[in-house]
Protein backbone atom coordinates (compact mmCIF):
# COMPACT_ATOMS: atom_id res chain seq x y z
CA UNK A 1 0.00 0.00 0.00
CA UNK A 2 1.13 3.03 -1.25
CA UNK A 3 2.03 5.99 1.44
CA UNK A 4 -0.51 8.98 1.10
CA UNK A 5 0.88 12.17 -1.03
CA UNK A 6 0.28 14.55 1.88
CA UNK A 7 2.40 13.03 4.75
CA UNK A 8 2.01 14.00 8.79
CA UNK A 9 4.21 16.51 8.81
CA UNK A 10 4.65 20.12 11.10
CA UNK A 11 3.94 22.91 8.47
CA UNK A 12 4.37 26.61 8.50
CA UNK A 13 1.41 28.43 6.05
CA UNK A 14 1.83 31.88 4.43
CA UNK A 15 0.44 34.39 5.84
CA UNK A 16 -3.62 34.63 5.45
CA UNK A 17 -3.70 30.24 5.87
CA UNK A 18 -4.56 28.20 8.99
CA UNK A 19 -3.49 25.47 10.35
CA UNK A 20 -6.07 23.25 10.01
CA UNK A 21 -5.41 19.60 9.39
CA UNK A 22 -7.87 20.29 6.32
CA UNK A 23 -4.98 22.59 4.36
CA UNK A 24 -2.95 18.99 4.34
CA UNK A 25 -5.34 17.55 2.10
CA UNK A 26 -5.42 20.55 -0.37
CA UNK A 27 -4.19 19.84 -4.28
CA UNK A 28 -0.76 19.57 -4.27
CA UNK A 29 1.39 22.07 -5.64
CA UNK A 30 5.50 22.77 -5.59
CA UNK A 31 7.80 25.76 -5.52
CA UNK A 32 11.61 26.04 -5.96
CA UNK A 33 14.01 27.24 -3.26
CA UNK A 34 17.44 27.72 -3.19
CA UNK A 35 19.48 24.77 -2.74
CA UNK A 36 21.49 26.77 -0.01
CA UNK A 37 18.35 26.74 1.80
CA UNK A 38 18.91 23.08 2.36
CA UNK A 39 22.47 22.71 2.13
CA UNK A 40 24.19 22.10 5.70
CA UNK A 41 27.04 24.77 5.89
CA UNK A 42 29.49 21.70 7.42
CA UNK A 43 29.19 20.07 3.61
CA UNK A 44 32.91 21.31 2.80
CA UNK A 45 33.90 20.54 6.92
CA UNK A 46 34.90 17.85 8.45
CA UNK A 47 32.01 15.66 9.15
CA UNK A 48 31.79 12.63 11.58
CA UNK A 49 29.37 10.90 13.33
CA UNK A 50 29.99 10.23 16.82
CA UNK A 51 28.18 7.01 16.98
CA UNK A 52 30.16 3.96 19.37
CA UNK A 53 28.66 1.12 17.42
CA UNK A 54 29.36 2.80 13.97
CA UNK A 55 32.78 3.48 14.99
CA UNK A 56 33.54 0.00 16.65
CA UNK A 57 32.24 -1.62 12.94
CA UNK A 58 34.42 0.92 10.92
CA UNK A 59 37.22 0.24 13.02
CA UNK A 60 36.57 -3.99 12.68
CA UNK A 61 36.25 -2.97 8.61
CA UNK A 62 39.61 -1.83 8.22
CA UNK A 63 41.39 -4.37 10.69
CA UNK A 64 39.88 -6.93 8.61
CA UNK A 65 41.07 -5.47 5.43
CA UNK A 66 44.42 -5.55 7.56
CA UNK A 67 43.99 -9.12 7.95
CA UNK A 68 43.71 -10.07 4.45
CA UNK A 69 46.82 -8.01 3.36
CA UNK A 70 48.67 -9.56 5.55
CA UNK A 71 47.91 -13.11 4.77
CA UNK A 72 47.90 -12.42 1.28
CA UNK A 73 51.49 -10.74 1.16
CA UNK A 74 53.02 -12.82 4.04
CA UNK A 75 51.72 -16.52 3.28
CA UNK A 76 51.02 -17.00 -0.18
CA UNK A 77 52.84 -14.14 -2.17
CA UNK A 78 56.35 -13.32 -0.08
CA UNK A 79 57.45 -17.64 -0.08
CA UNK A 80 55.89 -17.96 -3.93
CA UNK A 81 59.21 -19.05 -5.74
CA UNK A 82 57.05 -17.10 -8.97
CA UNK A 83 58.19 -13.60 -8.60
CA UNK A 84 56.38 -12.32 -11.77
CA UNK A 85 52.96 -13.93 -9.96
CA UNK A 86 54.17 -12.22 -6.69
CA UNK A 87 54.29 -8.55 -8.01
CA UNK A 88 51.81 -8.91 -10.24
CA UNK A 89 48.91 -10.06 -7.25
CA UNK A 90 50.80 -7.64 -4.90
CA UNK A 91 50.44 -4.80 -7.00
CA UNK A 92 46.53 -5.63 -7.93
CA UNK A 93 45.29 -6.65 -4.27
CA UNK A 94 47.03 -3.70 -2.83
CA UNK A 95 45.76 -1.01 -5.49
CA UNK A 96 42.41 -2.89 -4.90
CA UNK A 97 42.24 -2.39 -1.29
CA UNK A 98 44.22 1.26 -1.24
CA UNK A 99 40.67 1.99 -3.06
CA UNK A 100 38.72 0.32 -0.84
CA UNK A 101 39.73 1.82 1.87
CA UNK A 102 39.84 5.41 0.51
CA UNK A 103 36.11 5.00 -0.78
CA UNK A 104 35.46 3.93 3.26
CA UNK A 105 36.91 7.18 4.34
CA UNK A 106 35.25 8.95 1.90
CA UNK A 107 32.23 7.79 2.30
CA UNK A 108 32.62 7.78 6.52
CA UNK A 109 33.98 11.22 6.56
CA UNK A 110 31.92 12.96 3.67
CA UNK A 111 28.43 14.69 4.53
CA UNK A 112 25.89 12.79 3.08
CA UNK A 113 23.46 15.77 2.43
CA UNK A 114 22.49 17.16 5.53
CA UNK A 115 19.83 19.71 5.91
CA UNK A 116 20.89 22.51 8.09
CA UNK A 117 20.05 21.94 11.36
CA UNK A 118 17.19 24.28 13.28
CA UNK A 119 16.65 26.36 9.92
CA UNK A 120 13.01 26.45 10.48
CA UNK A 121 12.60 29.49 12.66
CA UNK A 122 9.48 31.67 12.38
CA UNK A 123 12.00 34.41 11.46
CA UNK A 124 13.56 32.66 8.73
CA UNK A 125 10.32 31.27 6.75
CA UNK A 126 8.55 34.28 6.74
CA UNK A 127 11.61 35.85 5.05
CA UNK A 128 10.96 33.07 2.32
CA UNK A 129 7.86 35.29 1.81
CA UNK A 130 5.19 32.38 0.91
CA UNK A 131 2.36 33.40 -0.93
CA UNK A 132 -0.86 32.91 0.60
CA UNK A 133 -1.45 29.16 0.42
CA UNK A 134 2.15 27.71 0.28
CA UNK A 135 3.59 25.89 3.28
CA UNK A 136 7.24 24.42 3.99
CA UNK A 137 7.39 21.27 5.69
CA UNK A 138 9.81 21.35 9.03
CA UNK A 139 10.72 18.34 10.75
CA UNK A 140 9.91 18.28 14.02
CA UNK A 141 12.93 16.38 15.40
CA UNK A 142 15.77 18.88 14.35
CA UNK A 143 13.72 21.45 13.50
CA UNK A 144 15.06 22.45 9.64
CA UNK A 145 13.21 22.99 6.91
CA UNK A 146 12.68 19.69 5.09
CA UNK A 147 12.39 19.13 1.41
CA UNK A 148 11.57 16.71 -0.93
CA UNK A 149 12.75 13.12 -0.22
CA UNK A 150 14.67 14.43 2.59
CA UNK A 151 14.21 11.67 5.62
CA UNK A 152 15.41 12.11 9.27
CA UNK A 153 18.15 9.68 10.59
CA UNK A 154 17.65 9.14 14.20
CA UNK A 155 21.70 8.07 14.24
CA UNK A 156 23.31 11.44 12.73
CA UNK A 157 19.98 13.18 14.09
CA UNK A 158 19.70 15.07 10.72
CA UNK A 159 17.35 15.00 7.97
CA UNK A 160 19.40 13.78 5.22
CA UNK A 161 18.48 14.55 1.27
CA UNK A 162 18.03 11.16 -0.99
CA UNK A 163 19.02 8.80 1.90
CA UNK A 164 18.80 5.72 1.23
CA UNK A 165 20.20 4.17 4.76
CA UNK A 166 22.16 4.73 7.51
CA UNK A 167 25.18 2.05 7.08
CA UNK A 168 26.93 1.02 10.33
CA UNK A 169 30.20 -0.09 8.43
CA UNK A 170 31.08 2.98 7.19
CA UNK A 171 29.45 4.85 10.51
CA UNK A 172 27.23 7.84 8.16
CA UNK A 173 24.34 7.48 6.20
CA UNK A 174 24.17 7.05 2.49
CA UNK A 175 22.59 9.75 0.93
CA UNK A 176 23.08 12.36 -2.00
CA UNK A 177 26.64 13.59 -1.50
CA UNK A 178 28.42 10.31 -0.74
CA UNK A 179 26.26 7.36 -2.25
CA UNK A 180 29.47 7.51 -5.24
CA UNK A 181 31.37 6.59 -2.43
CA UNK A 182 29.49 3.66 -0.81
CA UNK A 183 29.12 2.36 -4.02
CA UNK A 184 32.67 2.29 -4.53
CA UNK A 185 33.58 0.81 -1.20
CA UNK A 186 31.46 -1.84 -1.30
CA UNK A 187 32.45 -2.47 -5.51
CA UNK A 188 36.47 -2.52 -4.54
CA UNK A 189 35.71 -4.89 -1.41
CA UNK A 190 33.88 -7.60 -3.68
CA UNK A 191 36.92 -7.07 -6.00
CA UNK A 192 39.53 -8.14 -3.21
CA UNK A 193 37.29 -10.33 -1.75
CA UNK A 194 37.05 -12.53 -5.15
CA UNK A 195 41.18 -11.94 -5.57
CA UNK A 196 41.92 -12.91 -2.46
CA UNK A 197 39.60 -15.93 -2.94
CA UNK A 198 40.91 -17.40 -6.15
CA UNK A 199 44.80 -16.33 -4.75
CA UNK A 200 44.00 -19.18 -1.31
CA UNK A 201 42.53 -21.60 -3.89
CA UNK A 202 45.90 -21.81 -6.03
CA UNK A 203 47.72 -21.42 -3.42
CA UNK A 204 45.94 -24.62 -1.74
CA UNK A 205 46.86 -26.87 -4.97
CA UNK A 206 50.40 -25.21 -4.79
CA UNK A 207 50.79 -26.59 -1.36
CA UNK A 208 49.18 -29.89 -2.02
CA UNK A 209 51.40 -31.01 -5.04
CA UNK A 210 54.31 -29.11 -2.95
CA UNK A 211 55.98 -29.88 0.32
CA UNK A 212 53.82 -27.57 3.06
CA UNK A 213 56.99 -26.21 4.99
CA UNK A 214 58.30 -25.09 1.50
CA UNK A 215 55.13 -23.29 0.16
CA UNK A 216 54.88 -20.89 3.53
CA UNK A 217 56.97 -19.40 6.11
CA UNK A 218 54.43 -20.36 8.52
CA UNK A 219 53.73 -23.86 9.92
CA UNK A 220 51.67 -26.46 8.28
CA UNK A 221 48.96 -25.64 10.78
CA UNK A 222 49.19 -22.03 11.27
CA UNK A 223 49.13 -21.71 7.75
CA UNK A 224 45.85 -23.71 6.95
CA UNK A 225 43.91 -22.03 10.01
CA UNK A 226 44.84 -18.60 8.25
CA UNK A 227 44.09 -18.91 4.70
CA UNK A 228 40.74 -20.94 5.97
CA UNK A 229 40.03 -17.62 8.08
CA UNK A 230 40.72 -15.53 4.90
CA UNK A 231 38.86 -17.79 2.79
CA UNK A 232 35.76 -17.65 4.93
CA UNK A 233 36.36 -13.57 5.27
CA UNK A 234 36.34 -13.33 1.52
CA UNK A 235 33.51 -15.49 0.74
CA UNK A 236 31.10 -13.65 3.39
CA UNK A 237 32.37 -10.16 2.26
CA UNK A 238 31.89 -11.23 -1.67
CA UNK A 239 28.85 -12.03 -0.91
CA UNK A 240 27.45 -9.14 1.33
CA UNK A 241 29.51 -6.48 -0.51
CA UNK A 242 28.25 -7.80 -4.13
CA UNK A 243 24.40 -7.87 -3.25
CA UNK A 244 25.15 -4.06 -1.53
CA UNK A 245 26.84 -3.11 -4.77
CA UNK A 246 23.92 -5.00 -6.89
CA UNK A 247 20.83 -2.81 -5.10
CA UNK A 248 23.02 0.43 -4.85
CA UNK A 249 23.13 -0.08 -8.70
CA UNK A 250 19.42 -0.48 -9.06
CA UNK A 251 18.59 2.02 -6.53
CA UNK A 252 20.29 4.73 -8.93
CA UNK A 253 18.99 3.67 -11.82
CA UNK A 254 15.73 3.61 -10.52
CA UNK A 255 16.27 6.72 -9.01
CA UNK A 256 14.53 5.29 -5.97
CA UNK A 257 16.03 5.29 -2.40
CA UNK A 258 15.91 2.38 -0.12
CA UNK A 259 13.79 4.61 2.18
CA UNK A 260 11.57 5.32 -0.59
CA UNK A 261 10.96 1.51 -1.91
CA UNK A 262 10.88 0.28 1.92
CA UNK A 263 7.73 2.76 2.60
CA UNK A 264 6.70 2.39 -1.35
CA UNK A 265 6.44 6.10 -1.32
CA UNK A 266 4.11 7.43 -4.57
CA UNK A 267 6.88 9.11 -7.00
CA UNK A 268 6.54 12.67 -7.35
CA UNK A 269 9.68 13.46 -8.64
CA UNK A 270 10.63 13.55 -12.72
CA UNK A 271 11.28 10.53 -14.20
CA UNK A 272 14.81 10.62 -16.00
CA UNK A 273 16.53 7.83 -17.66
CA UNK A 274 19.04 4.99 -16.24
CA UNK A 275 22.34 7.11 -17.86
CA UNK A 276 21.42 10.33 -16.62
CA UNK A 277 20.42 8.95 -12.92
CA UNK A 278 24.13 7.22 -12.91
CA UNK A 279 25.48 10.54 -14.29
CA UNK A 280 23.80 12.51 -10.83
CA UNK A 281 25.34 10.41 -8.48
CA UNK A 282 29.12 9.93 -10.11
CA UNK A 283 29.25 12.86 -12.15
CA UNK A 284 28.26 14.47 -15.53
CA UNK A 285 30.93 13.25 -17.78
CA UNK A 286 31.81 9.62 -17.66
CA UNK A 287 35.58 8.85 -17.34
CA UNK A 288 37.98 7.04 -15.22
CA UNK A 289 37.14 9.25 -12.60
CA UNK A 290 34.03 7.57 -11.57
CA UNK A 291 35.90 4.75 -10.37
CA UNK A 292 38.00 7.83 -8.54
CA UNK A 293 36.99 8.15 -4.49
CA UNK A 294 39.46 10.88 -4.85
CA UNK A 295 37.47 12.81 -7.23
CA UNK A 296 34.79 14.59 -5.96
CA UNK A 297 31.44 14.32 -8.59
CA UNK A 298 30.62 17.46 -10.70
CA UNK A 299 26.67 17.38 -10.89
CA UNK A 300 26.96 20.21 -13.37
CA UNK A 301 24.02 22.87 -12.54
CA UNK A 302 22.36 22.26 -9.22
CA UNK A 303 19.01 20.61 -8.65
CA UNK A 304 16.49 22.80 -7.34
CA UNK A 305 14.95 21.49 -4.59
CA UNK A 306 11.11 21.10 -4.14
CA UNK A 307 9.28 21.64 -1.19
CA UNK A 308 5.56 20.25 -1.44
CA UNK A 309 2.56 22.79 -0.74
Amino acid sequence: MKSPVHRCRDVEHGRGQNRAGSNCLQPEQRIPISKDVITSSSSSAMWFIRDTCGIVCAIITWLLVFYAEFVVLFVMLVPSKNLTYSIVNGTLFNTLAFLALASHLRAMCTDPGAVPKGNATKEYIESLQLKPGQVVYKCPKCCSIKPDRAHHCSVCKRCIRKMDHHCPWVNNCVGENNQKYFVLFTMYIALISLHSLSMVVFHFLYCFEDDWTKCSSFSPPATVILLILLCFEGLLFLIFTSVMFGTQVHSICTDETGIEQLKKEERRWAKKTKWMNMRAVFGHQFSLLWLSPFSTPDHGKAETYQYVV
